[in-house]
């Protein structure tokens, strides 16, 4: 089985966290750094059709990016695609961390990650 891909920004405390819990569960994963290597918005297309989820979730609301750039205003204005680029511009606005293996998780939800992994 293909390790599972974990985007993650390191200063994160809840990055942090999560790849703590990775190891104590003995799951090998590949780690990105989520600002050095921004996931593309083909990949973000991808990862979001895969998950099911709704697009927003993909997006970091409580970063200062968000709030710097008004978003939750503007979001329900855009088109998916726009949001996708606009996501692919600054990993900072991406939902971390984001796992990409057979399921898509976005955020570190214990109960989820149990379930998941």
């Amino acid at each position: 089985m293909k390790k599972p891909l974990v985007l993650i920004y390191p200063k994160c405390s809840t990055c942090k966290k999560s790849i703590g819990w990775l190891e104590d569960a003995g799951v090998e994963v590949e780690v990105r750094h989520i600002v050095e290597e921004n996931p593309t918005a083909e990949e973000l297309k991808t990862w979001w059709e895969a998950s099911g989820l709704p697009l927003k979730r993909f997006f970091n609301t409580s970063g200062m990016k968000y709030r710097e750039l008004h978003l939750k205003d503007k979001l329900p204005i855009m088109t998916d695609q726009e949001q996708l680029d606009l996501l692919a511009t600054d990993g900072m606005l991406v939902k971390r961390p984001l796992v990409v293996g057979e399921k898509i998780l976005v955020g570190f939800k214990v109960k989820e990650w149990e379930e998941n992994f």
